[in-house]
């Protein structure tokens, strides 16, 4: 059994994507949007190409206040970009949704003696209000955070307040569980932690780095923590 699990929050913990979904339609509708699914899908492409720049370096916030400017002009309308970032995070902050098991998982590792740990890229107060609003706080022994930490993953500088608050974790007693290849798994690969990739959509990866595992649901991931 693993003494320590590093999760992930959205779309791994938490339904992100669902919160996504609701708010980015709810502004696309408000402000006028000739085509909400063209927009939605729009916004989809740019917000990743923004946080694709985010992981690798790029400073945050200048480039999430652009993304639904950039969306709008695209539909031939103007709006103050800044503002409706605002107001959009203020519905993710209110965005409680878990997957369907992860509550399940966590009681059940939590029960079973594991350490859980959140590492989680995104805004602090956005993911303290989640964690909060959605009752699985209490699972949690600690939560790292990129605004906080002040580095995303990949980026090995994140990992640095888990080691060192946690001087006994090692790559033989823990693991991190994450969705994304790109920051979970990768982060994981820099700092030569193992982990599972949570890939319950069953999606093709073509990229170079490889996690240790692989998981397409929530009896996966606990056998594997608690082997």
């Amino acid at each position: 059994m693993k003494k320590y699990a590093i999760f992930d929050l959205d779309d791994t913990i938490l339904d992100f994507t669902r919160g996504e979904t609701e708010g980015i339609t709810a502004i696309l509708k408000k402000y006028g949007a000739p085509d909400v699914q063209r927009g939605f899908d729009i916004y989809v492409q740019l917000n990743r190409d923004i946080w694709q720049r985010i992981e690798q370096g790029a400073p945050r916030q200048p480039l999430l206040n652009e993304r639904f400017a950039l969306t709008f002009n695209a539909l031939g309308i103007t709006v103050d970009g800044t503002a409706l970032e605002t107001e959009y995070n203020d519905m993710l902050n209110h965005n409680f949704y878990t997957l369907p098991g992860a509550r399940d998982l966590l009681a059940h590792l939590k029960s079973a003696g594991v350490h859980l740990l959140v590492g989680t890229n995104g805004t602090k107060h956005t993911q303290l209000s989640r964690l909060a609003g959605s009752g699985i706080d209490a699972y949690f022994d600690a939560v790292y955070i990129s605004q906080d930490i002040g580095f995303n993953k990949p980026d090995p500088r994140f990992f640095a307040p888990i080691f060192a608050q946690h001087p006994d974790l090692t790559a033989a007693n823990t693991l991190m569980v994450g969705d994304r290849l790109q920051s979970d798994i990768l982060g994981a690969n820099n700092v030569r932690l193992p982990s599972i990739w949570y890939n319950p959509q069953h999606t093709s990866s073509s990229v170079a780095y490889r996690p240790t595992f692989e998981a397409t649901d929530f009896v996966t991931v606990a056998r594997l923590i608690l082997a």
